[in-house]
């Protein structure tokens, strides 16, 4: 019923060569292993031809949706709608060739597009991933056979928020952490093996927005950090108590993931809201450090390098601000809106718009782009309301990009 569909797979000697390098590192969930969007990568072109890098291969069968991509050991794992039915996809990340694919659940659907937006999160021999509907599975990843289920609607007392549930599940420890909202517990740890609740943060009440949680050490306690509508919270890794919490003005979503940094915690959000800096005391009352409308970033997220922040903020375009006191210490509008990735000292800047992917340095000297490409096929199908959202990842000296059912692979490895 799902045939596999490989579109201009080039596969060559370039390609072999790159096989060692694919698989010598992983990223195993949204933002990586520690969900800081920072690429292990180094060795990485400073520069891209005229045309663009190398392209190796384009899969054609990803289905419909915004999810993003896991690639461990060698095998990319993401989520697509096909025929109605969202699926959890495996693909090899070297040739793109389908491995297997495991039909889920009925499709979420809004104007802005149909199917899932998450990330799966891979640990060990399993992969889990939260669907548009709440579904939260947890399947092999030799074969995609699941192993157990929950739902943060059904069975969690969550209520699907509009644009569907997007968080990407995190797995910590023997835990994985999701956000299913409402008065049982905003947040809800459950045993990884078997899908048993073992806490909810009684404490912390709100409805889910779209973030992603983090999780740090502070104040000598591990705990998880998500962003709310109307507050980030951090609660007790343990047991779910509430640590602390401070007020954040939100409108209409929530979506970038928080960021952490020497008891520091950044966050921003769209809709005119902004960004700002809390010192979270070394576990006493928190405080805000500085709060501004220099990054407005409102899903394309936000990278921290160095003393930097850069991402994409609605009215500025691409944005350099300082994480000491929330400056801007430069802004382009060469493309207005997007995605950014970190890489070896450059920025992958994906322009939602048109589909136009930059390499920037990652420099508070202002603004050098090094390269610039299309990305090519694009989807025919996509919502009219809908754009090129999937966040870039590079990883294994190749990056990879998605528009809908097709899943892209280029060489950007010197």
């Amino acid at each position: 019923m799902f045939a596999s569909s490989v579109v201009a797979a080039t596969l060559s000697v370039t390609c072999f060569t790159l096989s060692v390098v694919a698989q010598s590192a992983d990223w195993p969930s949204w933002r990586g292993p520690d969900r800081t969007d920072h690429s292990p990568d180094t060795g990485l072109l400073k520069s891209w031809p005229k045309d663009g890098p190398e392209q190796l291969w384009v899969y054609s069968d990803a289905g419909m949706g915004y999810a993003g991509y896991s690639i461990v050991d060698g095998k990319l794992y993401t989520l697509g709608s096909r025929d109605g039915i969202v699926c959890l996809i495996s693909v090899d990340a070297e040739t793109g060739k389908e491995l297997w694919v495991t039909e889920v659940t009925g499709v979420f659907t809004n104007k802005w597009g149909d199917g899932p937006r998450a990330t799966p999160t891979v640990d060990g021999d399993r992969v889990y991933a939260v669907f548009g509907k709440g579904e939260l599975v947890c399947a092999r990843t030799a074969d995609g056979d699941i192993l157990w289920k929950s739902n943060l609607r059904r069975d969690l007392g969550g209520k699907v928020p509009g644009w569907g549930y997007t968080e990407s599940a995190l797995v910590d420890g023997d835990l994985v952490i999701v956000t299913p909202g409402g008065k049982k517990g905003a947040l809800a740890a459950l045993d990884k093996m078997s899908g048993e609740v073992k806490w909810r943060s009684s404490d912390v009440t709100d409805g889910a927005q779209y973030s992603s949680p983090i999780v740090i050490e502070n104040g000598g306690k591990r705990q998880y950090v998500q962003l709310l509508m109307k507050k980030i919270v951090g609660v007790d890794a343990a047991n779910g108590d509430l640590l602390w919490e401070s007020e954040w003005p939100g409108r209409t979503a929530v979506i970038p993931t928080p960021i952490y940094r020497d008891g520091k915690v950044y966050i921003s959000s769209g809709y005119g809201v902004g960004s700002k800096l809390i010192d979270l005391k070394d576990g006493g009352e928190p405080e805000d450090v500085w709060e501004n409308q220099n990054m407005i970033n409102h899903h394309g997220g936000v990278v921290l390098v160095e003393d930097h922040l850069y991402g994409f903020s609605d009215k500025h375009g691409l944005v350099c601000q300082s994480w000491k006191d929330g400056d801007m210490v430069w802004q382009d509008k060469t493309s207005r809106k997007g995605a950014v990735h970190y890489a070896d000292g450059m920025l992958y800047c994906l322009d939602e718009g048109n589909g136009s992917v930059s390499l920037v340095e990652a420099s508070p000297r202002g603004y050098k782009e090094k390269g610039r490409f299309t990305l090519d096929p694009q989807t025919e199908d996509r919502s009219p309301k809908g754009k090129i959202w999937t966040h870039p990842v590079v990883i294994g000296g190749r990056l990879y990009l998605r528009d809908q059912e097709y899943l892209h692979c280029y060489k950007v490895s010197k």
